[in-house]
């Protein structure tokens, strides 16, 4: 398919852009939020937590990776000794969660980031995107790599960039609509 092509019926295009650090940034530090809030690993969330985070945070962003996942195959990857899940609360309530995968040290990848719907826009995102990173740094790896598509939230590729993070490279993928493969409800509209 050509970049500008339009995908077929019951596919969607999108643009995966991979970013990278290969030193931990220089900045200020970002002022904490004025709400409550705490910051808490989930030492090897069940699999029911972990869905509850991932469907939570990704579901307005077509998430569906790991929808199509056994929970025998996630539970070998979140509950991996060398993949650190940690939840922001705020006010009790979980907010959204920041997933390091230190499995291909020595190199870390922020696999997965994000922020429940109700909580974006409340000036967490940068604040806890800015905490992840330091935690990864705090390893010394060699790089901390992220991923973002088109379908993400309009403001993750520039809060990536914001936080330190390079693009190195693109490409595109057209994949099944999961509201059409009934991975997630056919009412749910792409929210950026």
């Amino acid at each position: 398919m050509e970049k500008n092509d339009t995908p077929r019926p019951g596919k969607l295009k999108t643009t995966i852009t991979y970013l990278e650090m290969r030193s931990a940034p220089a900045r200020v530090q970002i002022p904490r939020p004025a709400r409550p809030h705490a910051l808490m690993r989930a030492h090897k969330p069940t699999v029911s937590f972990y869905r509850y985070l991932y469907n939570a945070v990704g579901e307005p962003w077509l998430w569906w990776e790991r929808r199509t996942m056994d929970d025998a195959t996630l539970a070998s990857i979140v509950q991996h000794a060398m993949v650190e899940i940690y939840v922001l609360h705020v006010e009790g309530v979980p907010a959204g969660y920041a997933e390091l995968d230190r499995r291909k040290a020595p190199e870390i990848e922020l696999a997965y980031f994000g922020l429940v719907p109700e909580f974006i826009g409340q000036g967490f995102g940068r604040y806890f995107l800015t905490w992840a990173v330091d935690a990864a740094w705090s390893y010394a790896p060699s790089r901390l790599w992220v991923h973002s598509c088109s379908l993400d939230h309009p403001n993750a590729l520039p809060a990536y960039q914001r936080a330190g993070f390079v693009p190195y490279q693109q490409e595109i993928e057209v994949i099944d609509d999961p509201r059409l493969t009934g991975l997630i409800p056919p009412n749910v509209r792409v929210a950026g």
